[in-house]
C-alpha cells in the first residue's frame, strides 16, 4: 500500500493560526517536507518547527529565487522523485506550505505531478488576504460588491485594466513592483483607498495607508483598495 501525501495550509505565518487539523497531522509526521531558498530559511518550515517531531525524517525542497521558470520547475521534479519514492514505500508524507496550498501555494506544483498516482489529502489554511484585511481592520467586500485578487507582477497596462473592472482589490506578490503598482492606483485617484500590509500575522507585522508605505516592499506584502466607503486606516 503506497502512503498518502498531504498538502497541509499553514496560514500566513502566525503558528497559531494554524488549524488544529494541520497541527495534528504535522505532529504526528514521520516524513515532512517543505519549500526552502537555495541556502537560506524555510518560512514553511518555521511556522510549524513546535509541531514537527525531533525524530522525523525531512526533505528540504530548495526553490531557486529566480524569476524564470524552469530552474524552479526543475526542482520540483526532483523533489516529486524523493517524495514518490518515500510514498511508494508506505510513507505518509506531508507537505508544508505557507498560506493555503492551493492559492498561490508552492504545494500546487507537486499536486500536478503526485496527485495522479497517489492518494492526497488537502488541509487548507488561512490565506494572506484574510491575514491582511484582519491587519486593517476593514472589510475586503461587502453586500454585491466583488472581490478581485491579481498578482502585481502583471504588467502595467493588464493591472489598469483588472483595476478600473473591479470593486475590491486585493494586489499580491507587490515585493519590487510597488512603484509600478503605486503608479496605476495614483493615476486612478485609488492611493488614497489602498491600504498596503507587510509581514501579515507576524511580530514584524506592518499595516499602513499606501500614501505612507515605505520605499521598498518585501516579498511577503500586499496592497487592498476599496472603491466604496471611507478612505483606508483613515
Amino acid at each position: 500500500m503506497s502512503g498518502t501525501l498531504f498538502g497541509i495550509g499553514l496560514g500566513p505565518g502566525d503558528p497559531e493560526l494554524m488549524t488544529l487539523k494541520a497541527h495534528r497531522l504535522i505532529r504526528n509526521a514521520k516524513i515532512v517536507a517543505y519549500p526552502a531558498p537555495l541556502g537560506g530559511d524555510s518560512f514553511a518550515r518555521s511556522i510549524a518547527a513546535d509541531a514537527i517531531a525531533p525524530d522525523a525524517r525531512e526533505i528540504r525542497i530548495e526553490i531557486p529565487m529566480d524569476v524564470a521558470r524552469y530552474p524552479a520547475q526543475d526542482a520540483y521534479d526532483a523533489a516529486a522523485t524523493q517524495i514518490a519514492t518515500a510514498l511508494s514505500a508506505g510513507g505518509d508524507v506531508v507537505v508544508l506550505c505557507e498560506g493555503d496550498p492551493l492559492f498561490y501555494g508552492s504545494f500546487m506544483y507537486l499536486f500536478a505531478r503526485l496527485s495522479g498516482r497517489f492518494q492526497t489529502e488537502i488541509v487548507p489554511g488561512v490565506t494572506s488576504v484574510t491575514a491582511c484585511a484582519a491587519a486593517c481592520k476593514r472589510p475586503l467586500s461587502a453586500r454585491n460588491e466583488v472581490l478581485t485578487i491579481i498578482p502585481g507582477t502583471l504588467d502595467e497596462g493588464e493591472l489598469i485594466a483588472r483595476i478600473e473592472a473591479a470593486d475590491a482589490l486585493a494586489i499580491m506578490k507587490v515585493g519590487r513592483h510597488l512603484p509600478k503598482i503605486r503608479k496605476v492606483l495614483a493615476a486612478q485617484s485609488l492611493t488614497e483607498n489602498a491600504a498596503y500590509i507587510a509581514h501579515a500575522s507576524l511580530p514584524n507585522q506592518v499595516s499602513l495607508p499606501l500614501s505612507q508605505a515605505p520605499e521598498k516592499a518585501p516579498y511577503f506584502s500586499m496592497i487592498l483598495v476599496t472603491k466604496g466607503g471611507d478612505p483606508w486606516l483613515s
